[in-house]
């Protein structure tokens, strides 16, 4: 029995403990970044003042108290009224840079000064965050509110001409999501403010035919130019509940706030020193650390440096430093090369290459949360821990896993914890003591009790985080199902707890068997399990059809691969189709509905069936683009999707394509790759009677073009351009390859880590 379970009134004294010193944090927290806004605002007034009366900054402080006393106002909004009487926002008219500034110069105690006041206080407190994320939130709450704006968007200009959301507020992370990037084509409403620098004031909405973020189509909208030392570095999106009269002076607040907005979008770019001595920096950590040296001629790796804790750590007698890794460390030569090329495969050392753990049993001390950086074209450090740090060990569980309530069993003391939603899973009040993981199986299904015994034989005796799903039965009778997700915790070989989560996956449970409703009511889960899984495979199967590896076509050879990123029966909207059709041309199509699951899966089977018919009527691919955004339109949920639709016709190997906003192909000629610009098209079912332009490319015997979706590059935290720019750099050398083992191997080398499924097709011309 664990001493949360004899002691439960110990626990939840601990657990108030606990609640009240993060209270406690919170609150500093609160004061210290109120303090830091405080602060920001005076020095600024003290700088204007040290100008205007030419005096030391300690009198221009004492000066800046006394005038506030004397006008009854607090130094907080004196020092904004000062401000704004310099930055052109002020409430009333300033003295003149010749004489004293007097209290009652500055001081307006008017609606206009407060609201003035207001305004600096919010841009100064959007100046004064880290983040972009930050700023729009203080923007947002402090100053755009007041106006009736619902949401700020925030977008930074990339050098593609792309526009990537940097910061939002008040949106929810799933919209936020849907417009992370903006094509160059981009909606209409933004091509003034990005391309004029011409601020765009919709107040009744945005024209029919152009979609913006927004509650309603109606909803009014002010898209602003973000310039920044005269360029204009992004663009901001405001947005209100409903229609409003957007007039002067409302127009004259929101663009002061996105004076501060372009500011904080771009964050100065710091030079890094060049490191001192590498080996001293080594030396000086209390973790282990080394490098290697890589030969250029030969590519071998030699152990050039180990510091104390590394040589602790593994056991080493005698001299490593110099000897091959292969010899010095043949246990650890495999993974760790394999990581060492990775991380130099990348362009920054924010994104080392790192394992959980690395398997070395010879050595004195287990290798957890190993990192491998590139430090210079040769040189590659490798970092790691000798016992389980809770921080990163909760990080990898939650990163398996979002949204669910973290437990932590402490095997020395025999005490739990638990999050507040994990009572809620279990259905057991506040005041019962936590039950270990080791002891949960008086709350488990009967039938699941080998899942659990294998969930704590890897943690227990292999050493290594594991995950499954059991039932849980509550005290009511009533199941939930519960998904668990732990990680070890080591301290040198001892096992002195462990932490995970767990997840109520019992909502998506019930979503998924009622797609079996059209089937025999199955009671047992195994049998719902294997049923779910059949209807996955065959709803993937009706998306994206088997192709021969290597299919002959009129004039051309073509290949396709598909890979779905997302396991556990979850499919995604990619799809790609390869058909020769009557008259002898061949179509070639790729697309990408919005979202994942069972509705973007069956809206794709409905578009690519619906390409597929029409392709048959020989009209050109613009026309079959419109016709393809009417089926989306009225296909149910009215899904958006992304797409490219290409005729090749081989008697003159002419490329006739049209893309709905989709990413560019990639044409490989004589050794060299370059993208081919789609049209500035609109997605598919964002706005009826959309018409698609139209591209005619000549291709050459021996040309190869690749048609591929955002999951083959797309990464969470790069530009879309540097995914792309990688595509041009492997396709390049891997161009005199076949073309089956082409796609292969630029599938294997894919960037994208954004949890996304990928279409890749190749057609070469013969």
């Amino acid at each position: 029995m664990s001493t949360s379970a004899q002691d439960p009134s110990g626990a939840g004294r601990e657990r108030d403990d606990l609640s009240a010193a993060v209270a406690e944090l919170s609150a500093r927290n609160a004061d210290l970044r109120a303090e830091l806004v405080r602060r920001h605002l005076l020095d600024l007034a003290t700088g204007v003042l040290v100008t205007r009366l030419a005096t030391s900054p300690s009198e221009a402080a004492e000066q800046l108290a006394r005038m506030a006393a004397e006008t009854g106002l607090s130094t907080e909004d004196f020092a904004a009224d000062v401000v704004n009487g310099v930055a052109g926002t002020v409430a009333v008219t300033p003295p003149p840079a010749t004489a004293n500034p007097s209290s009652a110069a500055y001081a307006d105690r008017g609606p206009r000064g407060d609201e003035a006041r207001r305004m600096r206080r919010a841009m100064t407190d959007a100046e004064a965050h880290h983040t972009v994320e930050e700023a729009a939130a203080a923007l947002l709450d402090g100053g755009l509110r007041h106006l009736g704006v619902q949401s700020l968007w925030l977008w930074r200009r990339t050098g593609s001409g792309c526009l990537q959301l940097a910061g939002h507020a008040g949106v929810g992370a799933t919209e936020a999501s849907q417009w992370r990037w903006i094509p160059p084509s981009l909606p209409a409403s933004f091509r003034p403010a990005l391309l004029e620098d011409s601020p765009v004031w919709l107040a009744a909405g945005p024209p029919p035919d152009d979609v913006l973020p927004g509650p309603a189509p109606q909803a009014a909208r002010a898209v602003l130019p973000l310039r920044l030392r005269g360029t204009t570095v992004g663009v901001a999106l405001a947005v209100w509940p409903d229609r409003a009269d957007l007039d002067g002076p409302v127009r004259r607040a929101v663009t002061d706030l996105m004076d501060v907005a372009a500011r904080v979008l771009t964050a100065p770019v710091w030079e890094p020193a060049p490191l001192p001595a590498l080996d001293e920096l080594l030396d000086a950590m209390a973790h282990p650390a080394l490098t290697l040296m890589r030969d250029p001629e030969t590519g071998a790796l030699a152990v050039e440096h180990l510091n104390q804790a590394a040589v602790e750590a593994l056991g080493i007698a005698g001299q490593t430093a110099g000897q091959l890794l292969s010899r010095a460390l043949p246990l650890l030569h495999a993974p760790l090369a394999g990581l060492a090329e990775l991380a130099h495969s990348t362009s920054s050392l924010q994104r080392a290459a790192r394992l959980p753990a690395v398997d070395h049993a010879d050595a004195a001390a287990p290798l957890l949360d190993v990192r491998v950086l590139p430090a210079g074209a040769e040189r590659t450090v490798v970092l790691w821990h000798t016992s389980t740090d809770r921080g990163t060990a909760a990080t990898r569980a939650v990163a398996r896993l979002q949204g669910v309530a973290p437990f932590e069993d402490n095997l020395l003391t025999g005490t739990s914890t638990w999050g507040e939603q994990a009572y809620g899973i279990f259905g057991a009040p506040r005041d019962a003591p936590p039950i270990p993981l080791t002891e949960l199986y008086q709350r488990v299904h009967p039938e699941d009790d080998e899942d659990l015994t294998e969930l704590l034989r890897n943690l227990t005796q292999r050493r290594r985080g594991a995950a499954t799903v059991i039932r849980v039965v509550r005290d009511d009778g009533r199941q939930r199902h519960v998904r668990i997700t732990a990680e070890p915790m080591l301290d040198q070989r001892t096992l002195i707890g462990i932490s995970g989560i767990y997840q109520d996956v019992s909502a998506e449970f019930h979503t998924e068997v009622a797609l079996s409703a059209t089937f025999d009511q199955l009671t047992a889960v195994q049998a719902q399990a294997a049923l779910r899984h059949r209807l996955a495979l065959q709803l993937q199967q009706a998306i994206v059809p088997e192709m021969p590896a290597l299919e002959v076509l009129p004039g051309l050879q073509a290949t396709a691969r598909y890979r779905p990123a997302v396991q556990e029966y979850r499919v995604g909207g990619d799809w790609y189709d390869v058909l020769p059709l009557p008259d002898g041309k061949v179509l070639v199509a790729v697309g990408d509905i919005a979202g994942h699951g069972i509705d973007s899966a069956t809206g794709m089977v409905a578009l690519r069936n619906a390409l597929r018919g029409l392709a048959f009527t020989g009209h050109t691919p613009g026309r079959l683009m419109s016709w393809l955004n009417e089926v989306t339109i009225h296909t149910q949920g009215r899904p958006t999707a992304t797409a490219v639709c290409a005729l090749y016709d081989p008697s003159d190997r002419t490329l006739r394509w049209a893309s709905a906003g989709h990413l560019p192909l990639l044409l490989l000629r004589e050794g060299h790759a370059r993208l081919l610009a789609p049209p500035k098209n609109i997605l598919l079912g964002a706005t009826p009677d959309a018409r698609y332009e139209e591209i005619t490319t000549q291709l050459k015997p021996g040309d190869t073009l690749l048609l591929f979706t955002d999951g083959l590059i797309e990464r969470r935290h790069d530009a879309l351009d540097e995914g792309l720019q990688a595509l041009l750099r492997t396709a390049e050398e891997l161009a005199g390859r076949e073309i089956d083992d082409q796609v292969d191997r630029l599938l294997g080398a894919a960037t994208g880590d954004t949890d996304d499924d990928t279409s890749l097709i190749a057609v070469r011309v013969r």
